[in-house]
């Protein structure tokens, strides 16, 4: 089949699952929360206005790839077909890059996220599946190269890509996008939206309910955070467009209840005061969560967005060791984490606290110290994920020297422990990490919240009580995809 009997301007986006989708039923991160692939949702938005047409495949949501790949390949015959990865699901892109190199003879493969953003060169060089990596923000870079068919790839700044059989790297992009400038995201072309995504249990009042994204990158520098597609830029949505878009989701899709994935969604006071007055004066019946920095609330902030609708703020800690923290985070100031969790659960705002375990310079000592930390907080839900040195962070360069790593990158889905720190063992970590989350929800208070959650969210514990059997599995082995296939 030639290349020319493929449609142009015309491209597949598919979002990886990262393991065979015979597997997915047994996934616990699928079954505690599947968010909608929102990078891909905007990227369909802005292409549609270009004259791009485009399709997008869910496989986390939709996990039978085969069929549905071959299947909208037969169909719709693009040219290219785009993969939106992180480290633990690109591998499984590949393989479906070379899936539809096989389908579609001449179709070219384009791979953006940030994995491949932060191994640039590297990917186009060591994996011929993939024909060229879109670096850093994708909008009009990817325009330009469909607009091209892919020829000149080498001259479109933001594009790595083969040039007389090397790989080469056309650099970044100079100027960013103006973020109110983008439409909203093409939710309609995710399939089942919004009925097929669901947020992690227990961090919503209502359905049906969604996440949506204001703001891109982060000011800051923590040793542990990829900064490989936004680098050091910050930019988010205004007041105005932020409430249009909360607006333009509620009547399109009934959308009750809203996530906000933002780093730093408090990071400029002004947008946030005025975004909350909007919603107390046009009320749009919906409530939000977001995330903050300690250094971005107070009281009188939190009054204002409990006022508006806002039911749950995160907070990351990440550690409850003071010289740790230090370490690896800007501001380390356990007494004003410990101040804003207070003043959070005192404006009637729900406390859910992000922290991780394992990270470099990670001993039992300072695991303790963090249990003792928390459990002196009035938190009502926390995350405790296993540190992982992805690509494109500041750990990852020197992450050998600081204990022992294996880069699988199949593994590496803040599920499992890939880095042991120096003087520690993996299973001592397992068994620390068990012990953490169930010192937590025995604790008197903390059982009282999930309670109250039969009226404050009862679509979570419909889902808790349907996948009861699964949650205990995976309290008991810590195992993401059970035993199924030998992996845990």
């Amino acid at each position: 089949m030639r290349r020319n009997s493929l449609k142009g301007n015309a491209i597949l986006f598919i979002h990886p699952l990262g393991y065979r989708p015979e597997r997915a039923r047994r996934d616990i991160s699928r079954l505690a929360n599947l968010m909608p692939p929102l990078g891909l949702a905007s990227l369909s938005a802005y292409l549609e206005q270009r004259g791009i047409e485009t399709r997008i495949i869910d496989c986390f949501a939709h996990p039978d790839d085969y069929s549905l790949l071959r299947r909208a390949l037969r169909e719709f015959r693009p040219s290219f077909v785009g993969f939106s990865c992180t480290t633990s699901n690109f591998l499984d892109g590949v393989r479906l890059a070379a899936l539809a190199h096989t389908e579609l003879s001449g179709i070219r493969t384009v791979f953006g996220g940030p994995h491949v953003s932060a191994l640039r060169e590297a990917i186009v060089r060591d994996f011929p599946e993939v024909d060229f990596v879109v670096v850093g923000e994708g909008e009009e870079t990817l325009a330009e190269l469909i607009a091209a068919d892919g020829e000149g790839a080498e001259r479109i700044p933001g594009v790595a890509c083969r040039r007389k059989g090397e790989a080469v790297f056309s650099g970044f992009r100079e100027t960013a996008l103006e973020l109110d400038s983008l439409p909203f995201p093409a939710y309609e072309k995710l399939s089942g939206y919004p009925a097929a995504y669901r947020l992690p249990i227990f961090n919503y009042p209502r359905t049906p309910n969604s996440s949506c994204i204001s703001s891109r990158g982060c000011p800051y520098a923590c040793s542990y955070c990829d900064r490989s597609v936004f680098r050091r830029t910050f930019r988010y949505n205004s007041a105005a467009y932020l409430y249009e878009h909360l607006k333009y989701l509620q009547q399109r899709f009934g959308i009750r209840h809203i996530n906000f994935y933002d780093d730093l969604f408090t990071f400029n006071r002004s947008r946030v005061e005025e975004f909350c007055q909007m919603m107390v004066d046009r009320p749009l019946g919906m409530t939000f969560n977001c995330a903050v920095r300690a250094e971005h609330v107070d009281s009188e902030l939190l009054i204002r967005m409990k006022e508006a609708g806002c039911w749950m703020a995160s907070l990351g800690i990440e550690t409850g060791d003071p010289e740790l923290l230090a370490q690896h985070r800007q501001n380390a100031d356990l007494e004003m984490l410990a101040d804003k969790v207070r003043v959070i659960k005192k404006a009637g705002i729900r406390v859910k606290g992000l922290l991780m375990m394992g990270l470099p310079g990670e001993t039992e000592e300072s695991i303790r110290r963090s249990m003792a930390y928390v459990y002196s907080l009035p938190i009502d839900d926390f995350n405790l994920a296993r540190f992982t040195p992805f690509p494109g962070s500041p750990l990852y360069e020197r992450i050998h020297e600081l204990g022992r790593f294996q880069e699988d990158w199949e593994r590496m889905d803040c599920l499992r422990f890939c880095f042991i720190p120096h003087g520690m063992h993996r299973e001592r970590l397992e068994e620390l990490f068990t012990e953490f989350y169930k010192r937590h929800f025995q604790r008197p208070g903390v059982l009282m919240g999930y309670v109250a959650m039969l009226w404050r969210s009862p679509d979570s514990w419909k889902r808790f009580l349907l996948n009861l059997g699964d949650f205990l599995r995976f309290a008991r082995s810590s195992q993401r995809l059970g035993r199924e296939g030998g992996d845990g």
